[in-house]
């Protein structure tokens, strides 16, 4: 009976921590604006194609989103120190990653979060570009 119980427990127990990691990681805060978290590219992604067709460079100021169209334009805040950096979206996340944006590792230094490697972050969309919204 106490090994029926505890494997309840268990199974229970990785059920709700399978949920918390498929749970998106960012909300929409204004028609223009996302909170979330951000993380940026591993070095082994350098001179690879993107989305778009351009070849990835770490150096460049670029990050992949899922749900803006590719070539919109967007300031990232970290709010932990108030730097901000104005990114291209130019690649894709893979499916199943649920944060914000993936950013290379210039914007990510930029926003000095290199060091923490992932954190949150504030997304705003230009004006004008509301074109590039998507109904997410």
């Amino acid at each position: 009976m106490f090994v029926r119980k505890l494997s309840l427990i268990a199974f229970v127990l990785i059920l709700s921590l399978i949920g918390t990691f498929t749970k998106a990681q960012f909300k929409k805060v204004s028609l223009q604006t996302w909170k979330g978290i951000a993380s940026y590219y591993h070095p082994k992604f350098n001179g690879r194609k993107t989305s778009t067709g351009e070849i990835f460079s770490n150096e460049k100021l670029t990050a992949a989103n899922n749900f803006l169209k590719l070539g919109t334009l967007v300031r990232i805040v970290n709010p932990r120190n108030g730097k901000s950096v104005v990114v291209k979206i130019n690649d894709r996340m893979n499916a199943k990653n649920q944060r914000l944006i993936d950013l290379s590792q210039a914007a990510a230094r930029k926003l000095g979060m290199l060091q923490q490697g992932v954190g949150e972050v504030i997304m705003e969309v230009f004006p004008g570009e509301e074109e590039f919204l998507s109904a997410r």
